[in-house]
């Protein structure tokens, strides 16, 4: 199995975290946050892991060049964009990516069961899979439902309910046919193969879930890592590869 992670965005919105060191490296309990990404990978039967860098790349390739910090039996390669490519034009940079493969996004902490997820994509025989996470998102104002001026609902303070990325997706090499030259996001990407008649499938997982984009999901983050640390200390929790628990 091969994985593809991509750890070349800026973090700006994680700032002041991110301003002496990339975010893939910036600590959620024992260990740096693309660690964990790279440890539970390994642990999921993955053998080939490709890192696509960018800013301040030297010090995550640095980090791993040190002996034990990369699992035995794994093969990691680097891959540095020379301009920023995207979340998809990223995949660009590497070669032979011509069998079904993961790709992630590297601030992304998860339970997630990695070959749960390809058996899914495999039976949809989609193009592309996302995995995706269910978001409540409370809005604090009363809601007024009208049209031309009449009133026909209004609920007061909601909590909706969307289906969110994960930030973790499985291709098929085809997918990558429809890239643009240049820089391309997903988003873009999955606009691209629906209009070319390709299958896009989601998968609807309710594994823990960390997108380590702002300051408040990585203070939440940092609480649920402990929590759950002192829970394996008290024998009440496992997991196979030292990190998040399913």
């Amino acid at each position: 199995m091969r994985a593809v992670i991509l750890a070349g965005g800026e973090g700006t919105r994680l700032r002041p975290y991110t301003t002496v060191i990339p975010k893939p490296l910036v600590p959620v309990g024992d260990r740096p946050i693309l660690q964990h990404i790279i440890d539970r990978l390994a642990a999921s039967g993955v053998r080939e892991i490709d890192l696509c860098v960018n800013y301040l790349g030297e010090l995550i390739e640095t980090y791993f060049s040190h002996s034990g910090r990369i699992p035995p039996g794994l093969d990691v390669r680097w891959h540095w964009e020379s301009e920023p490519l995207g979340t998809a034009g990223a995949l660009k940079l590497i070669p032979e990516l011509d069998e079904t493969f993961i790709a992630m996004n590297g601030d992304v902490l998860t339970s997630l069961d990695y070959g749960l997820l390809l058996d899914y994509h495999r039976d949809t025989g989609a193009a592309l899979t996302i995995a995706i996470h269910q978001q409540d998102v409370k809005v604090d104002l009363g809601i007024v439902e009208s049209e031309e001026g009449r009133v026909y609902g209004y609920r007061e303070k909601p909590v909706l309910h969307y289906d969110v990325s994960m930030g973790i997706y499985v291709y098929e090499p085809r997918a990558l046919c429809h890239l643009p030259n240049g820089p391309c996001q997903f988003p873009d990407l999955v606009l691209r193969l629906i209009e070319a008649g390709e299958k896009v499938s989601a998968m609807r997982s309710d594994a823990r879930w960390y997108d380590i984009g702002t300051p408040a999901e990585y203070e939440r983050a940092i609480k649920d890592v402990e929590l759950l640390a002192m829970n394996r200390e008290g024998g009440s929790a496992s997991s196979a590869d030292g990190t998040l628990a399913g």
